[in-house]
């Protein structure tokens, strides 16, 4: 299994976040919840979501790759939300 994070980020029309991948040289959309990219980073008060995807980028990408290795994507397509950063 190959996965490539080639993005870029861009704004989702309910203000999470996606993030172009390929799998096996198939593209999936990895969509992270604007509840996720406020969650992880309590302390902080998130304003933009893009630059706030952008600063916890390498984590939030970690929790897509963990998710696309256990087989969760479909129809092209993994979705992160709060409940996923538990535990990471």
């Amino acid at each position: 299994m190959t996965i490539e994070f080639i993005g870029p980020a861009r704004l989702a029309s309910d203000g999470g976040v996606e993030f172009l991948a390929k799998l096996d040289k198939k593209d999936v959309i990895c969509y992270f919840s604007y509840e996720a990219l406020e969650d992880i980073d309590l302390d902080v008060v998130m304003g933009d979501a893009l630059a706030h995807f952008s600063k916890h980028q390498l984590k939030l990408l970690s929790i897509a790759e963990n998710k696309l290795l256990h087989g969760h994507a479909h129809s092209g397509r993994i979705e992160i939300y709060s409940n996923d950063l538990i535990g990471d």
